[in-house]
């Protein structure tokens, strides 16, 4: 039985769990969003063309709110 709390199985895909990449990384919260999306859309949701989509959108929405933020920091 998978342990959708502590293990999620579309975390887990390769040899390291999404999140302790994001950790060792250091990455931020827009940062993480954006890998924790992109390394999740084929397998969460027993890979649902939909939910591939539906992801992808919102690694999309992070990247795009990523590159405002650097933007705006840039323009001050």
């Amino acid at each position: 039985m998978s342990d959708v709390i502590n293990k999620p199985t579309h975390y887990n895909q390769g040899r390291i769990e999404v999140s302790d990449f994001i950790i060792d990384q250091n990455m931020n919260f827009l940062e993480g969003n954006i890998v924790k999306y992109v390394s999740r859309y084929k397998t969460k949701n027993g890979a649902v063309p939909a939910k591939k989509i539906e992801d992808l959108k919102k690694a999309k929405w992070y990247l795009n709110k990523l590159i405002e933020v650097i933007e705006n920091e840039i323009t001050k």
